[in-house]
């Protein structure tokens, strides 16, 4: 029986049958949660695929999740199925960007407030993940939704939805495709577990609670490719202004004590810390602030080596936030960016120091739309001399690296669903 769903490819299986190992080893599957079937069960141990008791999954809302017991086969029913909204990824919504939906920051978002937790997500197709009556689920987003929990350092008890299940049990061709092509990101995904498993660049690091806005900021910080470091409200990291240059404060809970005064060091240490409590509840209020800037929505403080950003009015609007956080971090200190890729989501993180996937920094990209037919540029923050392209559809792949102001940039000649660019 499988002890750590973090490691293995796992999936929900209706009506188990024999006969539909080989169809699960095609997949990548090295784990199944389905009814008790001994027939079914001996296969799967003759394929070495471990079965897990569907009675024995335990799955918590995401409110739940910080009272849910340690241990166990317990998964998050938290997220929405992954994708674009609108087919055509080119078709921009009213606030003139591809609108998306992605898992990424849950992960990440789950790791930071719930260590104790397995960060692995368990929704379904169904309404409370976004399919609602008259949306197509198109048979490749099963793949997505797995790649994006792998690279964001997670994983997903995946579920497939009917009608994907039918066709593949059927026969049809185009599921059979999409298929496989689960079965191979699977494996790519598995042999370069280590380079899933390490933390983001901290250049902007945003503080999470269990509140609404705080959740919705690290949402769309994602979304917008912010590429943000995330780290408890209650545990802020120490100022360290060399590696963490914004510190964002805003959509949490007022800050106390000692928790306030590691806050505001980043300021006097020389980062920019932004806030959005005004007024008397304006905590961020130190003595020596000097006012700089002052903009219809926000003034600027000189606070020690460092500045202040300080909304006039709490967090209403998460993606305007993130990309007020860009901004004010500066040009220098993005973390990471993309070209020629609306629909997809990258994250920049330190790699593995030793071991055959040894490097210095890492930007892992999941594509949400369709595959593109143009180069996408990718830079990351930092000066580096090689790079690698990590890729399921392809072999790995050495490509050059230009310099581009404080960042490193690459071009990726194709990117399909997933990719990630291995820094030297």
């Amino acid at each position: 029986m499988a002890t750590d769903l973090t490691s293995e490819i796992a999936i929900r299986w209706q009506n188990p049958d024999p006969h539909h190992v080989p169809l699960l080893q095609e997949g990548g599957i090295t784990a199944v949660a389905a009814a008790p079937n001994p027939a079914f069960e001996q296969a799967c141990r003759a394929a070495q695929i471990q079965v897990i008791p569907e009675s024995s999954i335990r799955t918590v809302e995401l409110e739940q999740a910080g009272r849910a017991a340690d241990g166990g086969f317990t998964v998050v029913k938290s997220g929405l199925w992954p994708g674009t909204r609108n087919p055509d990824p080119a078709l921009a919504s009213a606030t003139r960007s591809v609108w998306l939906d992605q898992n990424c920051y849950l992960i990440r978002y789950l790791q930071t407030l719930y260590p104790k937790l397995p960060p692995v997500l368990g929704y379904l197709p169904d309404e409370d993940a976004g399919i609602t009556a008259g949306r197509t689920v198109r048979f490749e987003s099963l793949e997505l939704a797995l790649a994006e929990a792998w690279m964001a350092g997670g994983n997903y008890l995946m579920a497939m939805d009917g009608r994907f299940r039918e066709a593949l049990l059927g026969g049809n061709q185009a599921a059979r495709t999409a298929w496989q092509s689960l079965g191979r990101t699977a494996r790519w995904l598995r042999s370069h577990a280590p380079l899933f498993r390490q933390p983001s660049l901290p250049l902007i690091t945003v503080l999470v609670d269990a509140g609404f806005m705080s959740h919705e900021i690290a949402n769309l910080c994602f979304r917008h490719n912010v590429s943000p470091a995330l780290a408890p409200a209650s545990d802020p990291p120490p100022p360290d202004a060399a590696r963490i240059r914004l510190l964002a404060a805003c959509g949490i809970a007022a800050p106390q004590g000692p928790v306030r005064e590691r806050i505001l060091a980043h300021a006097t240490g020389g980062a920019v810390v932004v806030a959005d409590e005004p007024g008397e509840r304006a905590w961020w209020r130190i003595p020596g602030l000097k006012l700089l800037r002052s903009y219809e929505d926000r003034d600027v403080f000189a606070a020690g080596r460092g500045q202040i950003v300080a909304y006039k009015e709490p967090v209403s609007d998460p993606g305007e936030c993130a990309l007020d956080l860009l901004d004010f971090a500066g040009r220098d200190y993005r973390p990471a960016r993309l070209y020629n890729a609306q629909a997809a989501v990258a994250m920049a993180v330190l790699a593995p120091r030793q071991g055959p996937l040894a490097g210095r920094a890492a930007l892992h990209i999941v594509n949400y739309g369709q595959p593109s037919g143009f180069p996408v540029l990718a830079r990351i923050h930092g000066h580096y001399e090689r790079a690698t392209l990590l890729r399921p559809d392809a072999d790995a792949l050495e490509i050059k690296v230009a310099r581009r102001g404080a960042a490193s940039e690459v071009a990726i000649p194709q990117l399909v669903r997933a990719a990630t660019v291995l820094f030297a």
